[in-house]
């Protein structure tokens, strides 16, 4: 737990698969939340730095794109599957330079096969580029149960509310509710794996009731959030 890597990359596409815990990746661009069940897809030569939640139990995989189709190539949080699962698992128990025509290439194929089926999750926060942005975004991370509007954030990022909801969908690709929306789901979702109550989680994140937060967090996160307790 508290556990983080720096930023670094590798050399071939990477699976990361949080068996366990949740972890937290950022780019320069993007920050990502990988819980339980869960894995992120990391394209080669991709810079990037990994922190964990809890008790995070992890395991990685190393892709050669230059060997057959393989999966797709961007980066994405993805929903793994029980059979997924097992295929990283008996992938573990070949020799690292595994016979690519025996059953560790086979197992290797399979995989590449579930990871370009596997469900995409929305799991992650872009990041603003945009010095004013800037300003206003890490104000908001420190503080979840902000409930300042966009007019209110003004005078902090030194653009009027009409230029900083432009700049949101230019460099964000949402709105400045959506991203804020987005934020404190992932901050939740944290709070809730740790065995946080509802009631305590919806009040941090700026909601002024649990069933508020409830029926939002369901609708943004596709779960209630009396199931995320469950991402352990």
């Amino acid at each position: 737990d508290g556990f983080e890597t720096p930023l670094h990359h590798h050399a071939r596409d990477q699976l990361l698969h949080a068996a366990s815990g949740i972890m937290r990746l950022h780019t320069e661009l993007q920050a990502w939340i990988v819980p339980r069940d869960s894995a992120v897809y990391i394209p080669a030569g991709t810079p990037h730095a990994v922190s964990m939640h809890g008790a995070v139990e992890m395991r990685t995989l190393y892709i050669d794109t230059s060997v057959g189709e393989g999966p797709p190539r961007d980066f994405r949080v993805v929903a793994v599957s029980n059979l997924l699962r097992e295929l990283i698992l008996a992938l573990g128990e070949e020799a690292m330079d595994y016979d690519p025509t025996g059953r560790g290439g086979l197992i290797a194929q399979m995989i590449a096969l579930e990871i370009s089926r596997a469900r995409e999750l929305t799991l992650n926060v872009p990041l603003p580029k945009d010095p004013r942005l800037q300003r206003l975004c890490a104000e908001l991370l420190a503080d979840l149960s902000d409930r300042r509007t966009l007019e209110a954030w003004a005078e902090v990022a030194g653009a009027s509310a009409r230029t900083l909801a432009r700049l949101f969908k230019h460099d964000l690709g949402m709105s400045f509710n959506q991203w804020r929306r987005r934020i404190r789901f992932h901050g939740a979702l944290e709070a809730l794996s740790r065995g946080e109550t509802i009631a305590t989680v919806a009040h941090c994140h700026g909601y002024r009731s649990a069933s508020a937060f409830s029926a939002a967090y369901r609708k943004e996160m596709g779960i209630a959030p009396s199931k995320a307790a469950d991402l352990r």
